[in-house]
């Protein structure tokens, strides 16, 4: 649907996205309670402040809810190259295990000078643990990643000697908290590198109460990517590349979204990664005539004003970032003026911002 606050689509720019926001309501800490967090309910005319545990009387009976399974893995990791000198590493992507056994990822490193394809780099845990990883070469996008080999499962040593990849705007080193409150409660897919933030808010009791009102629930698996943080560095944003992510949809996450149809419900998606996952699935399958298919790929989808949303109706989602590609994600989503009216509200009524800040509930325009 059509903006009439905006310019066509090809004209738009950054600038058309951006607020200014205050830097005290960038949350340092997770709420102290999950569903204690603030939840702006802007399905309305008016915005209306409520608490996240209200969200279960929000919705009706026959409704979906779609999470992201996800898991955030420690991938931050700290160590040396073979010939001295410092390196940290973020650990982007997990690579299945080879034929013979291999275990590879793909990784950015910050070091002084860049080590070469052959050279190692000694990666320590806390508690003195060190295991070598090899330097295979460079790839990812424009060979801006590093291609490592572990000695073993890349899993289990990023687990003992790796950090949680805390965001860029999180000021504060990891620690247990983080460990715990910045995974969701029903993680259990590895390999993302930053958490589904809306689906942070979840805890059991106000899934119980979902499960008591009759609203179903179904999941994605998207592992997030450090790229989320990616600034957009072109003024018009039809100029951006996004950046890459493997996502799946299930079989039976599609039976569900097709019951919920059926019977009149509505398909709320949490969060934006949910969201990018079932709307790449619905538009890959209708590029080939057909209607929303289970499977497994990447997604480079870049969701802006004026694009044909075909699954999700609803939106469980935190505050974005200025100027960022999740903000034009909801602002396609809910409207660009109504973004900006919700978010100058959440600004006065001192929300709490990004990550580990509280939430909003969106209808789709039109």
């Amino acid at each position: 649907m059509t903006d009439p606050t905006l310019p066509p689509s090809s004209d738009l720019t950054v600038s058309d996205f951006d607020f200014a926001l205050p830097p005290e309501l960038i949350a340092q800490h997770p709420a102290a309670e999950r569903s204690a967090s603030r939840l702006l309910d802007g399905r309305g005319a008016t915005p209306v402040d409520r608490i996240f545990r209200e969200l279960p009387g929000l919705l009706s009976a026959g409704d979906l809810l779609v999470f992201n399974d996800t898991q955030v893995i420690r991938a931050r990791l700290h160590g040396a190259k073979d010939s001295g000198g410092s390196v940290e590493a973020l650990v982007e992507r997990v690579l299945p295990v080879g034929p013979s056994g291999t275990h590879e990822v793909w990784a950015h490193l910050r070091a002084s000078k860049s080590p070469k394809p052959g050279q190692g780099v000694v990666f320590r845990s806390d508690a003195g643990e060190t295991f070598r990883a090899e330097v295979l070469g460079r790839c990812g996008p424009e060979n801006g990643l590093f291609h490592l080999r572990f000695p073993s499962d890349v899993f289990a040593l990023l687990e003992r000697c790796g950090h949680i990849p805390l965001p860029p705007y999180i000021t504060h080193a990891d620690d247990a908290e983080d460990a715990r409150r910045y995974q969701t409660v029903f993680a259990r897919t590895p390999g993302a590198v930053a958490a589904p933030t809306a689906a942070l808010h979840f805890d059991e009791a106000v899934l119980a109460a979902l499960a008591e009102r009759g609203i179903e629930r179904a999941s994605v698996t998207l592992h997030v990517g450090a790229g989320t943080f990616q600034p957009v560095r072109v003024e018009r944003i039809a100029e951006h590349r996004m950046h890459s992510e493997w996502f799946e949809v299930p079989a039976a996450t599609v039976a569900a979204i097709e019951a919920t149809r059926a019977r009149g419900g509505r398909v709320v998606a949490v969060g934006t990664t949910t969201l990018r996952a079932l709307e790449s699935a619905a538009r890959d399958s209708a590029a080939q005539g057909l209607p929303l298919q289970a499977g497994a790929r990447e997604t480079d989808i870049f969701i802006t004003p004026g694009f044909p949303f075909r699954v999700v109706d609803r939106l469980v989602t935190n505050f974005h970032l200025p100027r960022s590609t999740l903000l034009m994600l909801v602002s396609a989503f809910a409207g660009h003026a109504r973004m900006h009216a919700l978010y100058d509200h959440a600004i006065a009524q001192r929300y709490r911002f990004f990550s580990y800040g509280d939430a909003m509930l969106l209808d789709r325009q039109g």
